[in-house]
């Protein structure tokens, strides 16, 4: 087994998050694979969340990253996932090392124009246009419409 990260969950840590992840079941008929360990699974799930890397960048000394990727998806779903953040938040807020005083959003993803009006629309002229909607024009097929209307 690989030595664990210094940043991996500590044994304090796994012992509160333990009961709030259940152990999947196994198949009826004993087939398949065993899973793999959900605390180590977790880890590598949390330096995705930590680092904001892809998926297929997880470490090897975690499991593979569909496997990660899957797990979370499944966790995110069953409200699994929103427990262990919750209780991971909680036990550092315990510690004095979590200060929600101050919090900062990244909103990188939500560009503006900048000394424009909240409420201006950009000119068409100006207006980037996105990949799928040049690929569209280059390209005409019957769904790209569809899809366009979709993106807007």
């Amino acid at each position: 087994m690989p030595l664990p990260n210094a940043r991996d969950l500590t044994d304090l840590q796994w012992a509160i998050l333990d009961p709030l992840i259940p152990e999947p079941p196994r198949r009826k008929d004993g087939r398949g694979r065993p899973w793999k360990d959900r605390r180590a699974v977790l880890n590598g799930i949390l330096w995705v969340l930590r680092t904001g890397a892809p998926w297929a960048d997880v470490p090897e000394r975690y499991p593979s990253y569909q496997t990660c990727h899957r797990r979370f998806q499944q966790w995110v779903r069953s409200g699994i996932m929103k427990g262990v953040l919750e209780a991971l938040a909680l036990d550092l807020k315990v510690r004095g090392v979590l200060d929600v005083e101050e919090a900062f959003i990244d909103a990188s993803f939500a560009p503006a124009k900048k000394g424009a009006p909240k409420s201006e629309k950009q000119s068409v002229v100006r207006e980037p246009k996105s990949w799928l909607s040049q690929t569209a024009t280059v390209f005409p097929l019957p769904y790209a419409s569809k899809a366009l209307r979709l993106t807007k």
